[in-house]
């Protein structure tokens, strides 16, 4: 897994609507993400989005190919995440996730997120967990 150069945009935006396509994100998201100062782990099967700022973080996404997922990638991709986090001295993570997608709950409970609130109707209509993960710093 690779950071994505700026060509790789398009890829990024074709795996994001094949993981997501009801609502697909245009190519032009991802770019203003990577302007703002987002991060990006990628591979070709499945990518995740932070932004970190102070001693937070938060995940933006996470997708994985429909056909890839449970053989690690997403635990793997948020350990890359993590780690390089703690090197900045992060100390949180939070993400929303939404309510009705049980298994990326699943995945981010197993990954050591625990529910702290919910957004009513955050997701057109659907609400959104909204969970935090507690980084210790390394020695």
């Amino acid at each position: 897994m690779t950071p994505p150069m700026s060509n790789d945009i398009g890829r990024l935006a074709a795996l994001h609507a094949e993981c997501f396509p009801d609502k697909p994100w245009p190519e032009a998201e991802f770019s203003a993400l990577l302007k703002s100062g987002a991060e990006i782990i990628a591979s070709d099967n499945g990518f995740i989005v932070w932004r970190a700022a102070a001693d937070e973080a938060e995940i933006i996404t996470l997708c994985v190919r429909p056909q890839m997922r449970r053989f690690g990638l997403a635990s793997a991709m948020l350990t890359l995440m993590e780690n390089d986090l703690k090197k900045k001295n992060a100390v949180k993570i939070f993400l929303e996730v939404a309510a009705d997608n049980l298994s990326a709950i699943g995945l981010y409970a197993k990954n050591g997120f625990a529910k702290i609130g919910v957004r009513r109707g955050y997701y057109d209509g659907t609400d959104a967990v909204v969970m935090e993960k507690s980084l210790s710093r390394p020695l």
